[in-house]
Parts: C-alpha cells; sequence; structure tokens
C-alpha cells in the first residue's frame, strides 16, 4: 500500500486541444499508457497518477508554444527530467499535460577561462562532468541520482559534496525560464555577483515547476583537485561519528565529502554492493587539495576520529575504488529497501544546525529502535542534513499510518531545533503541512508570488501548498 496521492478536480481535456499539440510537436506527443504511467510515478512513494499525454519537447521556444497552448485552453503544465524525485514533485494531481524536457540535452556552452557552462535542462548530471573532464572542471552537486540539470534547479538539490561546494542555489548563475505567460526569460547574466533588482534566479530554484519551466541553466564550475582520497571509518557510537564531523568543520577542516551510515544501514550497504566493511555507525570521508593539503586533512581527521572512538581509516585512492565507495553510498536507499523483499520505501529527510546534529539524529535513532518495522539513517552530515530510509511492508496499511507518525516526529524534532522539514527532497505533495509549520505566514506571501505569476493555478498545480 503506497501513501495515498492528494488529488485536486480534474477536467477532460478540451475537444480538439490535442490536436493542436500534435500540430506543433507531431510524433513527439505521446498518449500510451506506459508512457503516461512512466510519467505518473517516481521514486516516491505515493500512488501513481498519469497525466492526460506527455510530450517530448526539444527547444525552448517550442514550451513557450506548449505553454501558451495550455494556458489559453486552461489546461494544466507539469515539467518533467529523470523522474528521481521523492516527495512526488512530478506528479500531476491534476491531470494536464507532462512536459518531458529529457530530450533537450544540449551543452550549450564550457566558458573554462570563467569557470562556468550553460546546458538545456535535460543534461544529465553525469553527462555534464564526462564532458567537462578533458577540460579539467567539474560540476560538484552530486544528489545520488544522475538527474537532470534542470530538474536538480527546480528542485534545489545538494548530495555528498555539498559540505565543501555548496548547494544548486550556490552552484546556478542565471536561468533562463518559460513563465505562465508564455515569455522567455533570463534571469541574470553570467557575472559572478550582481546587486540588478529582484534575485529572480533564487526565485525559481527550489520552486517546483509551480512558477516556470527552466529550460537553460548557467552553473559554476570548479578545477578538478590535483588530489583527491576517500576513507571509511566506523565508530564505536553514533554520537562519536557526528562529533568527529561537527568537530573537523568547527576547526576548518575543508571536508569535500563525508557521509554518515548507521549500524542499519550498513548491513544493508554490505549485502547490497558485497562490501565488508564493519557493520557499525561509518563515516564516508572525502578530501580534495593539493596533496600536501590533502595529507595534513587526513592526518586531522584520523586524530579527531580516534579521540571519539574511530576505528583504523580504509584507504581508497584510486578512482575505481572511489567510484566503487560512492556507487555504494548512492544505492544505500536500494540496499535499505531490499533488506526487506517486496517492500516499498520512503525516504524522508530534515536538516539541523551542525551544533544540534548528533543531539537530532541520537534521538531519531532511538525513536526508529522502538518502531515495529526497519529504517536506516544516513545522510550529508557536513551541513547539518540527514534521511532516514523506512522500508515498509506494501500489505500492512498499519506501518504506513505508523511511518506517517515517525516522519512527523522526525520533522517536529528538527523544527524545534531551529532547522527545516526538508533540506534538499523539497516540498512536493508530502511535507506542505510541515512547511506551513516551518515558515507560518511567509507561506501565505509565496502564495501572493505564486497568483501573481500563474493566475489560472496551471504550473504543476498541488505542489508545495493548497492554491
Amino acid at each position: 500500500m503506497s501513501a495515498h496521492t492528494p488529488l485536486l478536480p480534474r477536467k477532460p481535456l478540451p475537444d480538439g486541444f490535442l490536436d493542436r499539440v500534435a500540430a506543433l510537436v507531431g510524433d513527439r506527443l505521446a498518449m500510451g499508457e506506459a508512457i503516461r504511467l512512466q510519467h505518473g510515478q517516481s521514486e516516491a512513494h505515493f500512488e501513481p497518477v498519469l497525466p492526460d499525454a506527455v510530450v517530448f519537447a526539444q527547444t525552448t521556444e517550442e514550451v513557450a508554444d506548449l505553454v501558451t497552448l495550455c494556458v489559453a485552453a486552461g489546461v494544466p503544465i507539469i515539467p518533467f527530467g529523470a523522474g528521481t524525485s521523492i516527495e512526488g514533485n512530478t506528479l500531476p494531481v491534476m491531470g494536464g499535460i507532462t512536459i518531458d524536457l529529457s530530450r533537450m540535452d544540449a551543452i550549450v556552452e564550457v566558458n573554462q577561462e570563467d569557470f562556468d557552462c550553460t546546458v538545456q535542462a535535460g543534461v544529465r548530471r553525469e553527462q555534464l562532468n564526462e564532458h567537462l573532464r578533458d577540460q579539467g572542471l567539474f560540476f560538484p552537486i552530486d544528489p545520488g541520482a544522475n538527474a537532470t540539470i534542470g530538474g536538480m534547479a527546480a528542485t534545489r538539490a545538494s548530495g555528498t559534496n555539498a559540505v565543501r561546494y555548496g548547494t544548486m542555489r550556490e552552484a546556478i548563475l542565471s536561468l533562463k525560464v518559460v513563465t505562465p505567460d508564455g515569455r522567455i526569460i533570463r534571469t541574470a547574466r553570467r557575472a559572478r555577483k550582481s546587486a540588478a533588482g529582484y534575485d529572480l534566479t533564487r526565485l525559481m530554484i527550489g520552486s517546483e515547476g509551480t512558477l516556470g519551466i527552466i529550460t537553460e541553466v548557467t552553473l559554476r564550475l570548479h578545477a578538478i583537485p590535483e588530489a583527491i582520497s576517500s576513507a571509511v571509518c566506523s565508530f564505536d557510537t553514533l554520537q562519536g561519528a557526528v562529533d568527529t564531523v561537527v568537530q573537523s568543520i568547527q576547526i576548518g577542516v575543508p571536508l569535500a565529502r563525508v557521509e554518515i551510515l548507521d549500524d542499519a544501514q550498513m548491513r544493508a550497504v554490505n549485502r547490497w554492493s558485497k562490501l565488508d566493511y564493519p557493520e557499525l555507525t561509518t563515516l564516508f570521508f572525502e578530501f580534495h587539495g593539493s596533496q600536501s593539503y590533502v595529507d595534513e586533512q587526513v592526518r586531522t581527521v584520523e586524530e579527531i576520529a580516534a579521540m571519539n572512538g574511530g576505528g583504523e581509516f580504509r584507504w581508497s585512492n584510486l578512482p575505481e575504488q572511489r567510484s566503487k565507495l560512492w556507487k555504494a553510498r548512492h544505492e544505500a536507499y536500494y540496499a535499505a529497501v531490499n533488506m526487506r523483499p517486496g517492500a516499498i520505501g520512503w525516504a524522508t529527510d530534515v536538516c539541523v544546525p551542525i551544533s544540534r546534529l548528533a543531539e537530532c539524529i541520537t534521538q531519531t535513532r532511538e525513536d526508529l529502535d522502538k518502531a515495529s518495522l526497519p529504517a536506516t539513517i544516513l545522510g550529508h552530515v557536513g551541513d547539518g542534513n540527514f534521511h532516514v530510509i523506512f522500508s515498509i511492508d506494501p500489505n500492512a496499511p498499519e506501518e504506513m499510518v505508523e511511518v506517517e507518525a515517525l516522519n512527523q516526529r522526525l520533522v517536529d524534532r528538527a523544527l524545534a531545533m531551529d532547522g527545516t522539514c526538508t533540506g534538499e527532497h523539497g516540498i512536493g505533495l508530502g511535507k506542505q503541512h510541515c512547511l506551513v509549520e516551518e515558515l507560518g505566514e511567509a507561506v501565505d506571501l509565496m502564495r501572493v508570488i505564486k497568483r501573481a505569476l500563474d493566475p489560472q493555478n496551471l504550473f504543476n498545480p498541488g505542489k508545495i501548498f493548497a492554491f
């Protein structure tokens, strides 16, 4: 049993509407059930809900023309990238047309001397880094899934490198966006800073397709480090692992990546990825810089870890070793869910100030230990963000009820510590009431902005908050 998907009133498409769409895009209009189902579900735990049709767009101008058609006919529009979102962000809860941007996958330009590039929204992050490698550059935002850059912008994605390189909010210089009135706008230029008017770039980042459809993204890039070292260290206690991270950051160690996996998650990872790490709470580290600088970072963190009950550091310095290590981390969700045959997963996340992180994770683990179903903890602890992955029996509706209560207690705990209900998954369908609890009247201002830009509520309706 998946979580109930909240549906809004759904109207049939107007007569002749699909004929007008087909005249514009030809055979890139798909109405088959299999394609619609693919675009009506995601990695989320919600029940599928199908769009009326799917269009595979090829250009920004074509997206603008589609928007003009849909708005004139009162048809909802849902932008879609790779379908890897967690909170039901792309589910067409009012039906309508899903605009799939995955074929808009051109790397428009790379400005090597300026350390930036412009890409179409359908470019995947792994595709971009493959293209950049020969130029000595890389794009660091790594949410785990091989998501599209446009989708990452729309959900304000983060990931394993956020502690060193920030999130999509910091990575994006400019956007090209199609607005609900069919205009094509550019939110900024390539300059590294600007005081020119309202910050429309940041307004669109994280808006989940409710204010505009992102079709191009201009990104900050970084030089590939001279030296990269990865390590795994297990700890006697959860507290010791978290304290190691917090203390390392507090003394200024520029950790590139630091991920925590509790003992339950390590058991799942060992089984899924055929590894043999101790099944204790574990930190995955990565250090970037010159060789001497990396060596200095390593010595410092090893000393801190030893004082907090950390064991021996197991190193992965060769590219293939690092790849295997981080592949295991990126597949941790599947590892956790599949510890229980036939289970469905529910992944949630919160983020708190790092001074409260140990307290929040410890209390959460104590809460999970009392639960009747398995759950693991992992996350990007360097910036205070962690996840809980629940493995739920789909034939036991009482488990879904229990998980809803556990998730609510997790959010309440984070908010009580002046944290947030979501560090990187977004609000989507799943955390709308949590957003109100977190920001109160500020959500009313968000509604004002939404109504001003999208008065018919046609852009990804039903997401983030009630219209």
